[in-house]
């Protein structure tokens, strides 16, 4: 059984620009996010740092929760528990 995974981006020059994704290989997407071929919404961004990420079992799980922290509340949770102090989201 692979474990899914919702992680959070930072960028290095942004400090306010945070990114919240899910998969089910974390270090491929890094990648990814972090390569110059990338046309994501993270490419203006890079380059992009891992400050956390949560293993669910299922990516039903895992889509749920990332919805959840790309909103108002999420956000909220993700700035008071999980990311550092300096942080600040929009």
């Amino acid at each position: 059984m692979y474990m899914w995974y919702i992680y959070i981006l930072m960028s290095y020059r942004y400090k306010r620009y945070i990114y919240v994704g899910s998969t089910n290989n974390l270090k491929r997407r890094l990648s990814e996010h972090n390569s110059k071929k990338s046309r994501l919404a993270t490419a203006p961004y890079q380059p992009l740092r891992l400050m956390g990420y949560i293993a669910v079992k299922s990516e039903e799980k895992a889509r749920k929760l990332e919805t959840y922290f790309k909103g108002g509340s999420g956000k909220a949770f993700l700035k008071k528990r999980i990311l550092p102090d300096e942080v600040h989201l929009r």
